[in-house]
């Protein structure tokens, strides 16, 4: 079974044109593996097996801060966690102190160039904002840049925020007339969740999104911003050639004044490293880059709960009514801003708006309605035209009515003198 990772590197080789064979040959698996996944268009199911704590955990940080005093070697730093109380052996801390090193090492890069349709990079950006009352808070910045020919994409948003992430990354396709082929990013949280043997572990619902929009989602290495050149610098241009000296007083109207200066100016200018305007070199790249699917992802945070014996779930400290015939069961709910939308399989059970507030109980009066009528239609079923049993399920008739009597009458019967028939 492959990683998801590597089902996305087929699906990118193969939209470059590559063959079967040279797919299995540079991923180093069979070719019907290879065929399988190309043919399925899905991801693989699979679970992942947990792995145990390492043993050198609870020396990571002690091992960080002597690499942060000075660069010393695995030998030295062995030795020291060793009289700690460290019971591990030399390798382990070998491997980890050179995964450190190699993260804190500036690597020399040479400056490349993509073809049209190749390369995106995104990254995020954020301003300080003065409110009417004096405080400040932030603003934050998606910006994408296509590699090619440099036009980009600004977005401002108030929280950064995995539904808010890809509804930009939408918007962005639609303004720049397509999807190219990868976008690079760096370790930000809504792409990368962690790291196994040394590679990314990407986002499983961000991996469904770009599987979606038919995109290879790359990372760059850690500790490495000038990788993502074609990014970083258009960052810095945003906040002198936009930003700065602007008067802010809502989200809505920053974007607005947003893509009138795109279309004005910073997507009209002559580039300083390829020395063309860029909305000519974008004319060029737009036919190279992919269409947009007929349909968009659904961007709503999904999360799952169990439905209580009395109708309720529980989510973000505030109970939700369901309907009956879900009790007990598992539901999926789709957030989105603040309307909260509950499935059971492809069935909307209710939606809701979340309250600002927390320990209520939001109730649907349709579902009590349902619940009635559900009633209704079951006095019907078992009515006066039925039999007597089935009558007996509705009036109760079935339960026989049993004479209740004192202790002291049972009493009498048993000191005798008394019939037992009477």
């Amino acid at each position: 079974m492959i990683s998801e990772e590597v089902f996305m590197d087929i699906i990118a080789m193969h939209r470059q044109g590559l063959s079967i064979r040279q797919i299995a040959r540079k991923l180093g698996i069979h070719r019907s593996t290879v065929k399988k996944h190309i043919e399925a268009k899905e991801f693989p199911h699979y679970h992942k097996r947990k792995g145990g704590i390492s043993i050198l955990e609870p020396y990571k940080q002690i091992i960080s801060d002597y690499l942060d005093e000075d660069d010393y070697q695995g030998t030295w730093i062995f030795d020291r966690i060793k009289r700690i109380g460290y019971p591990g052996g030399y390798d382990t801390v070998k491997h980890y102190v050179s995964k450190i090193k190699e993260q804190k090492r500036r690597l020399a890069y040479i400056r490349f160039e993509t073809e049209p349709w190749l390369q995106a990079q995104v990254d995020w950006g954020d301003s300080q904002v003065q409110e009417p009352d004096g405080k400040t808070s932030k603003v934050f910045a998606f910006v994408m840049v296509l590699g090619y020919s440099r036009a980009m994409y600004v977005e401002f948003v108030e929280r950064c925020t995995l539904d808010l992430f890809m509804d930009c990354h939408i918007n962005a396709f639609r303004y720049l007339q397509g999807v190219p082929a990868e976008i690079l990013y760096d370790n930000m949280k809504h792409v990368v969740i962690g790291r196994e043997n040394g590679k990314p572990a990407f986002n499983i619902e961000f991996l469904h999104f770009a599987r979606h929009y038919d995109f290879q989602p790359q990372v760059a290495p850690p500790y490495s911003p000038w990788v993502k050149g074609k990014v970083e610098r258009p960052m810095d241009y945003i906040r002198e050639r936009f930003w700065r000296g602007y008067a802010f007083s809502s989200i809505q109207k920053a974007n607005e004044d947003a893509m009138d200066w795109l279309s004005e100016t910073a997507n009209r200018r002559i580039h300083g490293t390829h020395h063309e305007a860029i909305t000519l070199r974008w004319e060029r790249e737009i036919p190279c880059l992919s269409k947009l699917p007929p349909v968009g992802y659904d961007t709503s945070i999904k999360v799952f709960r169990k439905v209580y014996k009395d109708c309720e779930l529980s989510y973000n400290g505030n109970r939700y009514q369901c309907p009956y015939h879900v009790a007990g069961k598992r539901v999926m709910l789709k957030i989105k801003g603040d309307l909260i939308r509950i499935y059971y399989d492809q069935e909307l059970l209710a939606s809701y708006r979340e309250p600002e507030s927390k320990n209520n109980l939001i109730s649907d009066p349709s579902i009590y309605e349902q619940l009635k009528h559900d009633k209704e239609q079951l006095s019907r079923k078992y009515g006066r035209h039925k039999g007597k049993a089935t009558q007996g399920l509705v009036s109760k008739s079935l339960y026989a009515d049993v004479m209740c009597r004192p202790l002291e009458e049972y009493e009498r019967y048993a000191q005798g003198g008394v019939s037992w028939n009477n």
